[in-house]
């Protein structure tokens, strides 16, 4: 499994930022909207449990997430579908793009118009979405082979170092128990997410075509619709720090 990408902490670093900023909060309440399709009791709804938990941590007041959910009831509110619209950037980079819409017919010209505008071409489903599996996501604190025995005696799949952590993927319907039992053991768990693993990952080396990416990144995440992205790319460490 190819997994962490340096890619992976520049988002998250950039979360942090713009949940500082408050300006997080309408992404999260439409995967908090999507998530409660299935069901508006976070007990019983694991996908509705996770979106909550990434909402508190980006501290979303919680008026603000009562009324994410409530949207599935308010027969007057326009209601949400998801949309996964695949990519590909400078230098041929693959990308999805997770979209909360209620008007695809909006959501879709601005996700193409990013891509256009940044050297990147919108692509046919399909087209790039095999390069990836769909997998679970565990960030948690710490580090070593007791974290990693753990994490497998769990029913993890693959854990990887980053710094001072340790980020552990498993099958997207194991999230939940592998989630819950490395709680119950001790190891303080930071994130937990439904996510997608690139197959192979693509080095950029180039200064130029890192900025190219890193616009066409930022213009993607400026699109309000736009809950997440997805990249096969890394970004040498020359480069990111250049």
């Amino acid at each position: 499994m190819s997994g962490h990408s340096k890619w992976s902490t520049i988002k998250r670093e950039k979360g942090a930022k713009d949940a500082a900023r408050g300006a997080v909060f309408t992404k999260l309440g439409s995967a908090i909207a999507i998530a409660a399709r299935s069901g508006t009791d976070p007990n019983t709804n694991f996908a509705l449990r996770l979106a909550i938990d990434k909402a508190k941590a980006a501290n979303m007041p919680l008026a603000n997430i009562d009324r994410a959910i409530q949207r599935v009831a308010d027969k007057g509110a326009a209601q949400l579908q998801e949309v996964l619209y695949e990519g590909y950037g400078p230098g041929g980079v693959a990308i999805l793009v997770e979209a909360a819409t209620d008007n695809i017919n909006r959501t879709y010209p601005e996700v193409r118009l990013a891509f256009s505008k940044h050297g990147g071409n919108i692509a046919e489903k399909g087209a790039v979405a095999f390069q990836f599996d769909h997998k679970g996501l565990i960030r948690v604190a710490g580090k070593g082979d007791d974290v990693l025995m753990q994490a497998l005696d769990a029913g993890a799949e693959d854990v990887q170092e980053d710094g001072e952590e340790s980020v552990i993927y498993t099958e997207p319907t194991d999230l939940a128990k592998v989630r819950d039992t490395l709680r119950e053991s001790g190891l303080e768990v930071k994130e937990a997410e439904l996510t997608y693993v690139p197959n192979v990952t693509v080095e950029v080396t180039e200064k130029d075509t890192a900025g190219k990416i890193m616009r066409l990144m930022d213009a993607l995440d400026a699109v309000n619709d736009v809950t997440n992205t997805h990249v096969n790319f890394d970004i040498a460490e020359d480069i990111l720090n250049g």
